[in-house]
């Protein structure tokens, strides 16, 4: 982004001094983007290949009367060469977008409007996960691009219905979600996260 002009005080006017040969219509036209948050596939495509993006991540549960974990959600989806993985909810966040906005987003986005998420009170995550296109850096890995995301554990009260292209939410047991055979379905290393979470909130014993 470029640097803005300084504004006068009194009317509005740019107090800039014009070079000797200045014409205003040597000038580029600026135009500010419709909603600056968006960015074309070929803008996205670029900022992937120069800095770390910030992603939101979130791991739907339902809890029972005391609060403890009882279930958790899974997206199962098919990736771009068609196989089936389970992932979790994640998206990134948007320029001028809080946290929280960006986490109850991500969590209409994937789970539906029913789902009535119940967001935490503090915006600090369970964990902060790297995810870097170069294999053993982290537990972590995303081919398309170095992400840093603020993972979270959300409760969920409501009818869940993925939309996107998450085919279904599969609902386990906390022992189930940290099993081998999930932790191998589950893309970018994120049994690991799931397990991270779940230890997170006391519910792996």
């Amino acid at each position: 982004m470029g640097a803005r002009e300084p504004v006068g005080q009194n009317r509005g006017m740019s107090v800039r001094t014009p070079d000797p040969d200045w014409n205003p219509d040597d000038e580029p036209a600026v135009r500010p983007p419709a909603n600056p948050g968006w960015l074309t596939d070929l803008e996205l495509a670029e900022v992937r290949g120069r800095l770390p993006l910030l992603y939101v991540e979130a791991v739907p549960v339902r809890v029972d009367g005391l609060g403890q974990v009882t279930e958790v959600g899974v997206l199962l989806r098919a990736n771009a060469v068609g196989e089936m993985t389970r992932t979790l909810v994640s998206g990134r966040v948007m320029y001028g977008e809080t946290l929280r906005d960006a986490l109850f987003r991500h969590l209409e986005k994937d789970l539906g409007p029913m789902a009535f998420p119940l967001l935490p009170a503090s915006p600090v995550p369970f964990t902060v996960a790297e995810y870097f296109p170069m294999p053993g850096i982290s537990p972590f890995s995303d081919e398309r691009q170095h992400a840093v995301s603020l993972a979270y554990v959300v409760p969920v009260t409501g009818t869940c219905e993925p939309r996107q292209d998450a085919l279904e939410v599969t609902w386990m047991t906390p022992v189930e979600a940290v099993s081998e055979g999930v932790a191998a379905e589950m893309e970018g290393g994120r049994g690991v996260l799931l397990r991270q979470a779940l230890a997170s909130v006391g519910a792996l014993r």
